[in-house]
């Protein structure tokens, strides 16, 4: 039997059956909790943002119409969520063991000094995303890490594509400067 999918499995939950709330959870809070992770920083806060999504989602699921899919509904909802917690804090540095730069600047097992660099290099753009005001950040961490394209973009922030790619450009040129002052001094 092949298992439910997402919209099926709100169906259930929607008739009373909480342990297809408890599989939707399964299916996605580790995703969840690295969208959180990345736009907070820390694992505490990012544990807190994934359980108030699942929370949120929960209270919330008679608002969903299904127009996307539940994974992008309950993005939405926990970038939302990471970006209240972001401006409550004002955090600078939240990627401090930045994904983002391992997956641009891989490890070399063969190289120690190029390792170096590359640490040197993903503190650096740490910095950089962390500099950004929060839609930009959001933006950025979207497209560029989560390689999501500018329509789901704009759903998740409820914004217009123009406006997106606008705040996308802003930020990959931000980051860019940042990175140029950063490796000339």
């Amino acid at each position: 039997m092949e298992p439910l999918t997402d919209l099926e499995l709100v169906d259930e939950v929607r008739a009373g059956n909480r342990q297809a709330y408890t599989e939707l959870m399964r299916r996605h809070q580790e995703r969840i909790y690295w969208v959180a992770r990345r736009m907070v920083g820390s694992h505490a806060d990012a544990d807190d943002i994934v359980q108030e999504t699942f929370v949120k989602a929960f209270l919330s699921l008679g608002d969903f119409r299904g127009e996307a899919g539940f994974y992008t509904w309950i993005y939405r909802i926990a970038v939302n969520l990471s970006l209240n917690a972001l401006r409550k804090r004002h955090i600078v540095d939240y990627l401090r063991d930045s994904e983002l730069a391992r997956k641009v600047f891989p490890t070399s097992q063969e190289n120690p000094h190029r390792d170096l660099e590359r640490k040197e290099l993903e503190t650096r753009l740490a910095q950089a995303v962390g500099k950004l005001p929060d839609k930009q950040r959001a933006v950025f961490i979207m497209r560029y890490y989560d390689e999501m394209s500018y329509d789901e973009i704009a759903y998740v922030l409820k914004t217009s594509v123009g406006g997106l790619k606008a705040n996308y450009f802003h930020a990959l040129r931000k980051v860019k400067q940042e990175l140029r002052n950063a490796l000339e001094v």
